[in-house]
């Protein structure tokens, strides 16, 4: 693979970031992000047409970040063969075996790799020597650089709270299906699943057919919601639908759910409540590298725009438009689910953020209320303009934790479009940063700094010259101060 240099021609400030940062390892004239089955057809469609392809995929999942319901809502129902790295690999390789096409077809493979970031050149952001993706194993990070991108990232489950969720065996259908068809490796025995669209149709279907006992569809509605030949297949499965029903608690012990209690007074032995509701278009590193999305609700929601830059495929650029309101089913259940819980049910289960805590507009629960705060809440701050996302989490801390908001960033932006009385879509998501996968510290650091590096800096730790003003740099002023830090380390 060949790296590319800054132009020699370029005027770069040696006081400045701008052209040291070296080549990034590899360049690769596609980059597909996402080893679904879009991906690979993606990745072998590119290599076929002469070009260079590297596909990544951050599956197997290590168990930590799994345990962190990262990147999917696994709640905890893995069982202990996913902490096994070996046998992981080989679980994927088994369950998606175009992978090894690919590879034959020339596609280099990374497996058990997340992509935490894309950085592209812009008018506010030139120190790239090219547009790079940064990547990231157990053992390391690294940019490799690209000419095209393609994200086929999937969807992921939505996560809205009720009662009792916040403990082992409440679970998404996106996790569920991972874990009984790609990893093989799912612990509950009997499940029960909320929602009755296509997606919970499909898992009811799957779970049976993998020898899961499913309990039963729960559906808001005075119907199910999916496609008739699905609802056919799962009542001729035995499988109950209980229309006009929602979940009202879940009761359980040491180790997790045991049952669940419908609002009806109606209790349904189980281990496991899979949620089923829908599915998010997985748009992290769109949202974080500044790239444009537009709300669509026959297609999931909130989806990648334009973008030159780019190309999508798969769930990522949005689900299949059948003509359902997507965005309405989930409003409809986030209300419902809402009325059933008290304001000590848990929204961010990370932080420990709940309904009230959120509405309310408190801090954290571990740093002090005074009453100037507890006077504060959501109204309040309406009153001085429109909510924003991002001032929430800020001042709750509700989508700050390990999960990333991967479980409340959207029930959150359901909860404030409610309480405000405006149409979801109106109050801005909250922002994903890179890296949109927790990634430790001691991988993302990076102490390989060369001479071209060092050369030039006035601020930058360990050095003399860190605290002297970037104006006194080449006067007699700049020797005053290296004197003064050697001598007492302050002016």
């Amino acid at each position: 693979m060949t790296q590319t240099a800054p132009s020699a021609s370029r005027k770069f400030d040696v006081h400045a970031l701008d052209g040291k940062l070296p080549a990034p390892e590899m360049r690769y004239d596609v980059v597909v992000v996402g080893g679904g089955p879009a991906g690979i057809a993606a990745a072998r469609a590119a290599v076929a047409a002469g070009k260079t392809v590297l596909l990544v995929d951050e599956n197997p999942v290590p168990g930590a970040a799994m345990g962190n319901d990262v990147p999917l809502f696994f709640g905890g129902r893995m069982t202990t063969a996913t902490l096994q790295a070996d046998r992981m690999v080989e679980t994927v390789f088994t369950t998606e075996p175009a992978l090894e096409a690919a590879m034959e077809d020339g596609v280099e493979v990374l497996l058990g790799t997340c992509a935490w970031g894309v950085y592209r050149n812009g008018p506010a952001f030139a120190t790239l020597p090219e547009n790079v993706v940064a990547l990231a194993d157990s053992a390391r990070a690294w940019l490799v650089g690209y000419g095209e991108l393609v994200l086929a990232t999937g969807a992921r489950d939505l996560a809205i709270g009720f009662p009792g969720w916040n403990q082992p065996g409440v679970m998404g259908a996106q996790a569920l299906t991972m874990l009984l068809s790609r990893y093989e490796a799912f612990s509950g025995r009997r499940v029960l699943i909320v929602g009755s669209h296509d997606l919970a149709l499909e898992t009811a279907l799957l779970a049976r057919d993998k020898g899961v006992a499913v309990a039963g569809l729960v559906e808001l509605r005075d119907a199910p919601q999916g496609s008739p030949d699905l609802v056919e297949a799962v009542r001729g499965a035995q499988i109950p639908i209980l229309t006009g029903e929602v979940v009202a608690r879940a009761e359980g012990g040491i180790d997790g759910v045991e049952r669940a209690v419908l609002r009806s007074g109606a209790v349904i032995e189980a281990d496991t409540i899979c949620l089923a509701i829908g599915l998010i278009p997985a748009i992290e590193l769109v949202d974080a590298m500044g790239a444009p999305r537009v709300l669509d609700a026959a297609r999931g929601g909130h989806v990648p725009g334009p973008d030159a830059g780019l190309r999508f495929a798969g769930l990522c650029a949005g689900l299949p438009d059948t003509g359902f309101d997507h965005v309405a089913y989930r409003m409809d259940w986030a209300r419902e689910l809402g009325a059933v819980s008290a304001g000590d049910t848990i929204v961010c289960q990370c932080e420990e953020v709940t309904r009230a805590d959120l509405i309310g507009v408190q801090p954290p629960n571990y740093l002090p209320r005074p009453d100037a705060l507890q006077a504060r809440s959501l109204c309040s701050l309406l009153a001085d303009g429109p909510a924003n996302q991002d001032q929430i989490k800020r001042l709750t801390r509700a989508g700050m934790g390990q999960c990333q908001g991967r479980r409340c960033r959207d029930q959150v932006a359901m909860i404030l479009a409610l309480e405000a009385g405006k149409p979801f879509g109106s109050i801005p998501l909250a922002s994903h940063r890179v890296p949109v996968r927790p990634i430790p510290l001691r991988i993302l650091a990076d102490w390989e700094e060369d001479e071209a590096m060092r050369a030039g800096w006035d601020v930058w730790f360990g050095i003399p010259t860190q605290w002297t003003p970037y104006r006194d740099i080449g006067t007699e002023r700049e020797r005053e101060h290296q004197i003064a830090i050697a001598e007492g380390w302050s002016l």
